[in-house]
């Protein structure tokens, strides 16, 4: 249990892991050594690969996705790095493991049209008031700046700077990026905030609930699945979602994919292509309409 914390602080002070990872590393590593404990009574530093696997066996047999799966073995990985590290063992266990495969999960960006229907039908409403223009504002965050669920939470008032029309975001382990505000954003937001300010609270928070309390995680999500649910029939209506169209529309209008992804705050190029690869479609269009050798052209 000692190694544990030390884990978790070692995460948390020294690699700036978020807290939510941190917190899901902790539970996932705190029930992996209670089945230790029942199953061989020892201790995880002293396993060994089979009886590792003898657990993913028993998550499969109780319905545990391998997606799930997957991440819960990511975490004991980096828990054995940092014992290899420290000198507690001399071998990772999981050194050779390979993941579980897992489908392909493809995200369905909302469309320029959903969006834009939606910001209307907010617009349209004939009741006014602070929630309304405090749920208009989560959504054109989201979509207007590419920023995550986490990011936009944490926003502060100050992170906004309308002289250079630019707004701050602290992401994943602390790494702040300036991104820039759009004129209609920037107005939209300097309305908000007029009646934000009128809310006695001592939070220093842009968004805030009708209490006058941070927002949270599933606060933004019922959110964005209220507005969206009435104009789009797509499985998935989330924040992340949002961002997926942030990015998607911006490689559709021919942005470079580096500037995407320095927008989006990723730490390498392979994640900002899923974007490249969602527009796959339309570029195959336009290869084969302009490509000399293509049929189509031919056939003129």
């Amino acid at each position: 249990m000692e190694n544990i914390q030390a884990f978790l602080d070692y995460l948390q002070f020294e690699k700036n892991y978020s807290k939510h990872t941190i917190q899901s590393y902790k539970t996932d590593l705190l029930q992996f050594y209670q089945f230790v404990q029942d199953t061989y009574q020892c201790n995880l530093e002293t396993l060994h690969y089979n009886q590792i696997r003898t657990y993913m066996v028993t998550l499969a047999n109780q319905q545990v996705s391998n997606r799930s799966i997957n991440r819960k073995l990511s975490a004991f990985k980096t828990f054995y790095k940092f014992l290899l590290k420290i000198e507690v063992i001399h071998e990772n266990p999981l050194a050779k493991h390979q993941s579980l495969k897992i489908p392909k999960r493809v995200n369905i960006p909302f469309s320029i049209e959903e969006i834009n229907q939606v910001i209307e039908n907010i617009s349209k409403r004939e009741e006014k008031g602070f929630s309304l223009l405090r749920d208009k504002i989560v959504i054109l965050l989201l979509y207007s700046t590419g920023i995550r669920r986490d990011e936009l939470i944490n926003l502060q008032i100050n992170d906004i700077d309308f002289i250079q029309k630019t707004i701050r975001v602290v992401g994943k382990r602390n790494k702040e990026r300036i991104i820039p505000l759009l004129d209609r954003l920037a107005e939209e937001l300097q309305l908000y905030i007029k009646e934000r300010i009128q809310k006695e609270t001592p939070l220093k928070n842009l968004l805030i609930t009708d209490k006058g309390k941070k927002i949270y995680g599933t606060f933004v999500y019922r959110v964005i699945n209220y507005y969206f649910s009435a104009v789009t029939t797509k499985v998935k209506k989330s924040p992340h979602i949002l961002r997926h169209a942030f990015a998607t529309h911006l490689v559709n209008e021919g942005a470079e994919i580096n500037a995407v992804k320095e927008l989006l705050g990723h730490a390498s190029l392979a994640s900002t292509q899923v974007y490249v690869n969602s527009n796959l479609k339309r570029i195959k269009e336009m290869y084969n309409q302009a490509h000399p050798r293509s049929k189509k052209k031919r056939d003129l």
